[in-house]
């Protein structure tokens, strides 16, 4: 237990798009900062601590421990700790709201449901690495065949009040029927609308096989975006989804805690 008190511990969550981080000291966030991922994911997460230093006031040589989850967690040769994203979310899930069952966590590239048991540990996971029309580049891709921002996308599905099936199992050939839609003169809120729910049936699905269990949390980038939070709950049934604060940054939280907790055992 000698110098856990007052560790600063930095979590990093490499993903595709972007890298989270999360900087705690004595279990506590002091900082966070998002910074884009490149080819280089040592680059990007020096870039990230460097950005967790400047926001905390700190010099960076005092972050002495670095814990590093996400798809790039094992190119980073400063890491001490690296969780898997599911040990990750599970355990960032806890903190940012501790009654959760049914943790949703969808990203650029990947979506990842986890159940919890009243304990807060994983007793089951589902991932949709395979499929990328079931992440947040699928609505990325689909907003800018539409020559709208994300958020204009986002906003736009939000004022639709109908249904239009999508049949396409991938992003190029979906981009295909968002062509035709606009050939049609179908307006973009309803295009939008019908990315949306195309992706929010591919996540349900995921949340099916682990089975849903209330309260249900709603994190990653694309918990950001209220058109597809929209299309899950009404998918799902109806569900209430709850949207934690930062909740972007579950996984590098998740990471720097697991860390945090490995400090305070040895």
């Amino acid at each position: 237990m000698a110098g856990h008190s007052g560790l600063l511990i930095a979590g990093l969550d490499v993903g595709a798009k972007n890298v989270h981080a999360v900087l705690i000291r004595n279990g506590d966030v002091v900082a966070r900062a998002t910074v884009l991922s490149g080819f280089d994911h040592e680059e990007s997460a020096a870039r990230g601590l460097a950005e967790l230093a400047r926001i905390a006031a700190i010099p960076i040589e005092e972050v002495r421990t670095v814990a590093a989850t996400g798809a790039g967690r094992n190119s980073l040769s400063s890491a001490s700790h690296r969780p898997s994203e599911i040990a990750a979310d599970g355990r960032g899930a806890v903190d940012l709201y501790p009654k959760a069952r049914t943790v949703v966590d969808v990203g650029a590239d990947v979506a990842r449901v986890l159940r919890l048991d009243a304990a807060g540990r994983v007793v089951d996971f589902a991932t949709n690495e395979r499929c990328a029309a079931g992440a947040g580049a699928f609505v990325e891709a689909m907003s800018r065949a539409l020559d709208m921002s994300l958020d204009e996308f986002a906003l736009a599905s939000l004022a639709s009040t109908r249904s239009i099936a999508m049949n396409a199992q991938c992003t190029v050939f979906a981009e295909s029927e968002v062509v035709s839609l606009i050939h049609a003169n179908t307006p973009a809120s309803d295009i939008a609308k019908a990315v949306h729910d195309a992706m929010a049936a591919r996540v349900a699905a995921l949340v099916r096989r682990v089975g849903v269990e209330d309260p249900v949390v709603l994190a990653g980038g694309v918990s950001l975006n209220a058109g597809f939070a929209k299309s899950l709950s009404e998918v799902l049934g109806g569900v209430d989804l709850y949207i934690p604060a930062d909740a972007e940054f579950m996984g590098a939280q998740g990471a720097a805690l697991l860390a945090w907790d490995a400090a305070g055992e040895d």
